[in-house]
């Protein structure tokens, strides 16, 4: 996702603009990552600011082993839905009793603020390190890590008591990922140009993966867990990286579309099947579409200018796409794969990052230019609240939700 700058019309029957002859681009990552082993630095306290994630059972792993799984991993609900766990309400152990709240982190004023959804009331602004940048659920959906991405450190939260602890020392956490076992969290360190592999509970540095892009900041997992996409958003490029190796196995250059600027990949996002992927990208003013096993591009969407966010609706059947620069979100559809509608902020607006509630009706989302966030009821289009809060409201988490296991982001659930 672009840093700022610091150091309802139906559109059914738009479809898949297909890209004949279009070649993937993809390099092997023996000649262009190098993989070192190294230690980090925690502050005291950070060990209990998640417990221990629950090990998998002999039998689960062995299960995933027989399954063609990653070890470790929780097999899917459904083989052909990897977001069959995310159904309206469907809350877990961990997360069953929470009050539902947003938390949005304000960018250029190193705040988080924090948002009862069910008044639109601002309940707190709390004081986090230098620039946070996104608000993501640990694996075991025990923790809230804000990203101080400048402030190269994470403040966590209780995610059921909504209590901030004092930060822990992580470089370059412009935002954050857990591999599908829980066995890692994975670092985006955009300026170092690196994925950084660290415990999932201390945070220490357990491995440091180079890339050969510029801004790796957006992922999705395969629906296996053995391997998944990165965005580069300065390059224009996207990485497959082996998740069981931590190793960087492919690159692949996105193409440039006539009459546009250079591609600027933001989130990604798998199809239900998991091996199809999506890619927003801000400059292309779509999506590119990948396949997940070949690592080749074979289409692009038109959603809108400025391409950004991308969030899959409770039933699994659509994907939401906000357009930052023309202050809309497109609804698009994974059956027929085209285009059902299109809403656009009254008044305009610039609508980044954010969450669905946890019944799905609602999709809470940061106004990054506009120092608000939005709520939009997704089955009207309808504006429900234009909160104010701090300026450059980025990845907003709205927590709980539905959900076994957290891979990151502003709430990637499975």
């Amino acid at each position: 996702m672009l840093r700022l700058p610091a150091r309802s019309t139906a559109l059914a029957g738009v479809g898949l603009a297909l890209l004949a002859g279009c070649t993937s681009g993809s390099t092997p990552s023996s000649s262009g990552a190098a993989a070192s082993s190294g230690s980090g630095s925690a502050m005291s306290g950070a060990a209990s600011a998640s417990a221990a994630a629950p090990s998998p059972s002999r039998a689960a792993v062995k299960t995933a082993s027989a399954t063609g799984l990653l070890p470790g991993m929780p097999p899917p609900l459904s083989p052909g839905d990897v977001w069959a766990a995310d159904r309206p309400g469907a809350l877990v152990p961990a997360t069953k009793g929470i009050k539902p709240l947003v938390y949005v982190p304000n960018s250029k004023s190193d705040t988080v603020t924090v948002i009862d959804p069910a008044t639109g009331k601002v309940l707190r602004t709390v004081k986090v390190g230098h620039e946070p940048q996104h608000v993501v659920p640990s694996w075991d959906l025990k923790t809230l890590w804000v990203n101080n991405d400048l402030g190269n450190s994470l403040t966590p939260i209780d995610a059921r008591t909504g209590k901030f602890g004092k930060r822990v020392a992580v470089a370059d956490p412009y935002n954050l990922y857990f591999t599908p076992d829980g066995k890692y969290a994975v670092v985006m360190a955009s300026m170092l140009h690196r994925l950084d592999f660290r415990d999932p509970h201390t945070m220490k540095l357990e491995k440091s993966v180079h890339v050969p892009c510029a801004g790796v900041n957006h992922a999705d997992f395969s629906a296996d867990g053995r391997y998944f996409l990165v965005s580069c958003e300065f390059s224009g490029q996207m990485l497959k990286v082996d998740t069981a190796k931590l190793k960087l196995v492919s690159v692949l250059r996105l193409p440039h579309r006539a009459g546009k600027m250079a591609p600027k990949p933001q989130d990604v996002k798998a199809a239900p099947n998991g091996k199809t992927f999506y890619v927003a990208d801000m400059m292309s003013d779509g999506m590119w579409v990948i396949d997940g096993p070949s690592f080749k591009v074979t289409g692009f969407i038109p959603t809108g200018r400025g391409a950004h966010g991308l969030y899959v609706t409770r039933d699994s059947k659509d994907l939401l796409v906000t357009n930052r620069d023309e202050g809309s979100i497109s609804e698009y559809a994974f059956a027929g794969m085209k285009l059902l509608h299109k809403w656009k902020l009254p008044g305009g607006g610039s609508p980044d990052m954010g969450g669905l509630s946890v019944d799905g009706t609602q999709f809470w989302v940061s106004g990054r230019y506009n120092g608000v966030v939005y709520a939009v009821d997704i089955r009207t289009g309808k504006l429900l609240h234009k909160i104010k809060v701090g300026a450059g409201p980025h990845g907003l988490c709205f927590w709980p939700q539905p959900g076994r296991y957290s891979l990151g982001h502003t709430g990637v659930m499975r």
